[in-house]
């Protein structure tokens, strides 16, 4: 049995150098040569493999959009479910939505990855409200929106003062809980409790 050798390539470094920087500053905090030294290579090199830092930015946020959407996978036809995967994913991956959040606030116009992304949800939703899935009334792009933002609602949030004699795991549980309720409740399956 062999093992294939890990790839440690320079482009990797930098690409999770980055990645890391991204996260913590943000897009105009974040230094190229910051990336570089804990990348373990030159700010010449990192310009080699992606010409500006927007350009490093694109490729970094496109990364992270794609691992959030293969781990969560939208179902139209159970989208508590969904929601309540997104919620764990971000939880779980804080950087993640730390990265999405200095995009929307500093990199306007940047977003081709995330409307590809939401354009093929928008489309399974579509076709589950044509299949009686789901309330057809509803414009799709409101149900992604609403359900997405629900999802992520405690994702970068403080733990409020009401909760300080709780555990962390105990106050996420009971935010997921919540938000699961709340998107059965808004777009429960047709045939559903509720609908």
């Amino acid at each position: 049995m062999s093992l294939l050798p890990r790839t440690d390539s320079t482009r990797d470094r930098i690409v999770e150098a980055a990645t890391a920087e991204f996260a913590r500053h943000g897009i105009a905090g974040a230094r190229v040569d910051r990336i570089a030294k804990a990348a373990k290579t030159s700010k010449e090199r990192v310009y080699a493999y992606f010409r500006s830092k927007d350009e490093l930015y694109r490729f970094v946020a496109a990364q992270q959009l794609d691992a959030v959407a293969e781990a969560t996978q939208l179902d139209p036809a159970d989208l508590p479910g969904y929601a309540g995967r997104v919620h764990d994913y971000f939880v779980a991956h804080p950087d993640n939505r730390r990265i999405m959040r200095w995009g929307e606030l500093e990199f306007v116009g940047t977003g081709a990855a995330a409307r590809d992304i939401a354009r093929r949800k928008i489309a399974k939703i579509r076709c589950a409200q044509q299949g009686g899935l789901l309330d057809p009334s509803w414009d799709p792009v409101d149900i992604l929106v609403f359900v997405s933002q629900l999802a992520s609602a405690w994702a970068d949030q403080p733990v409020l003062p009401s909760t300080e004699g709780s555990t962390r795991d105990q106050f996420l549980a009971a935010r997921r809980a919540a938000i699961v309720a709340a998107v059965d409740r808004l777009f429960p399956a047709a045939g559903g409790a509720n609908g």
